[in-house]
């Protein structure tokens, strides 16, 4: 129990997907404009990572890695399906990204316009699917710690997206320098809250 714990915070803090690794940039920097969109996009990909993760653990698991085929057959233990492994991650994200598109419109419209394109592209948000070449590399031995890592993944990136997004709003106010408005201070903002997420490196977990 303690090392899934473990897990979760440190991917939250110290492995974060924008600030450690700069995944997800794209939506990050285009949607971050209000909280309400942040939000919303993030708990979309809280949601995404939360479920993709431990799916794509099963697959690899029990298909996809060497030998992962023994339980059908002794003939099968040598088959190696690795070489799929982009191409079923990606099939998984994209299933679950329609879902959660549906699932959006239906129950919240006026979110779902305010996201617009952005919604959809979380299929090719490189977040999502490092999320699942993370967990495949650093090898889990069980699923609950795959689950783990994939809730704090998308919470780590859930913070980044609402914090740069609030301090967005509040800079609206202030006299920035007219060459640095807009992208050119979020640039410095996030590489200024990168610094500060790396004194999380001192935790000892």
């Amino acid at each position: 129990m303690q090392e899934i714990f473990n897990i979760f915070v440190k991917s939250i803090f110290i492995d974060n997907m924008v600030f450690a690794y700069f995944l997800g940039m794209c939506s990050y920097l285009a949607v971050s404009k209000t909280v309400q969109t942040s939000v919303g996009l993030g708990f979309a990909v809280i949601f995404v990572l939360g479920i993709t993760v431990p799916i794509d653990y099963l697959i690899n698991q029990y298909l996809l890695a060497p030998g992962a085929l023994a339980w059908i057959s002794p003939e099968f233990a040598e088959v190696d399906l690795s070489f799929l492994t982009f191409i079923m991650f990606i099939a998984v994200i994209a299933s679950m990204v329609q879902l959660v598109e549906m699932i959006v419109e239906k129950f919240s419209p006026s979110l779902y316009n305010s996201l617009g394109i952005f919604l959809p592209l979380i299929a090719v948000n490189c977040a999502i699917l490092g999320g699942s070449l993370f967990m495949q590399e650093r090898e889990y031995p069980n699923i609950a710690q795959a689950v783990s890592f994939g809730l704090g993944s998308g919470v780590g990136w859930f913070l980044a997206i609402v914090g740069i997004a609030a301090i967005r709003e509040k800079i609206r106010y202030s006299n920035v320098p007219a060459p640095l408005r807009g992208l050119g201070i979020t640039f410095i903002i996030t590489g200024l809250m990168g610094i500060a997420f790396m004194s999380f490196l001192g935790i000892k977990l």
